[in-house]
């Protein structure tokens, strides 16, 4: 594993364009459980919850379990190391972006500048009716659903739900940052959620080398990753860049 982290850090510091793409895996050390898997909250809750016309046709119930799941529960979480080790790697120009496909806000939260949220964030409600966007903090969810000040049309948390697109410009923005990286680095995602796992995939067709970091072997691991290192993300990034401030120093 010590040479597995030496190699890695020294690909990040020859590297012109780093980004990394993270996943659920990233988040678990900070309390908040992936959707699938075992333990996973579609193993609690039903998924439905979470579709467009289902939340169309009936707000209050879908609204009832989205509360539940992202404001009272994940709304408690903190940053973890993983979370602070990118942002202090971006801090000294060692990443150049962040694609997550979590909606946790958490990198934002440890100090991270240059984040793209492709599959969008909790943190903001937006108006199903007018389009009108609040934070989260400035609306009242006891009474459920919430509606527009403006309008008085149903918010909706602005992340995707299933039926929905990709938003924009984190959609083309993110395919860009896999065409012109060097170097992707794969943090705590299985690759298995379309089309969030093909990001990966063009950066390798254009050139980018790949390290992932992994408590288990995900769908990029046999097919596009250069540096497999099985490690829980906290553990592994602290020792990154530990190696990288070392190799520095060297």
């Amino acid at each position: 594993m010590h040479e597995k982290i030496y190699e890695a850090a020294k690909l990040i510091l020859n590297s012109k364009r780093t980004v990394a793409f993270t996943g659920a895996g990233i988040s678990v050390e900070s309390g908040i459980p992936p959707f699938r898997g075992k333990n996973g909250l579609w193993s609690k809750y039903d998924p439905v919850v979470l579709d467009l016309n289902y939340f169309y046709s009936r707000p209050k119930e879908s609204w009832q379990v989205i509360k539940e799941i992202f404001y009272d529960f994940f709304g408690k979480a903190k940053p973890n190391a993983a979370h602070k080790a990118l942002a202090l790697m971006e801090e000294k120009n060692l990443l150049h972006t962040i694609i997550t496909q979590n909606i946790d806000n958490l990198h934002q939260e440890a100090g991270s500048k240059n984040v793209y949220e492709f599959h969008g964030n909790s943190r903001n409600l937006i108006c199903t009716k007018c389009g009108k966007k609040y934070n989260v903090s400035q609306i009242n969810l006891a009474k459920l659903p919430p509606v527009c000040n403006n309008c008085g049309g149903v918010l909706k948390p602005d992340f995707i739900f299933f039926g929905e697109r990709i938003p924009e410009p984190a959609n083309s923005k993110s395919f860009a940052e896999a065409e012109r990286a060097d170097l992707f680095i794969l943090i705590g995602t299985t690759g298995e959620i379309m089309p969030a796992s093909l990001v990966p995939r063009v950066a390798k067709e254009h050139g980018a080398k790949i390290i992932e970091i992994n408590t288990g072997k995900s769908k990029y691991t046999n097919s596009i990753t250069d540096i497999f290192i099985q490690e829980k993300a906290t553990a592994a990034l602290t020792k990154l860049v530990k190696m990288i401030f070392k190799l520095e120093k060297d």
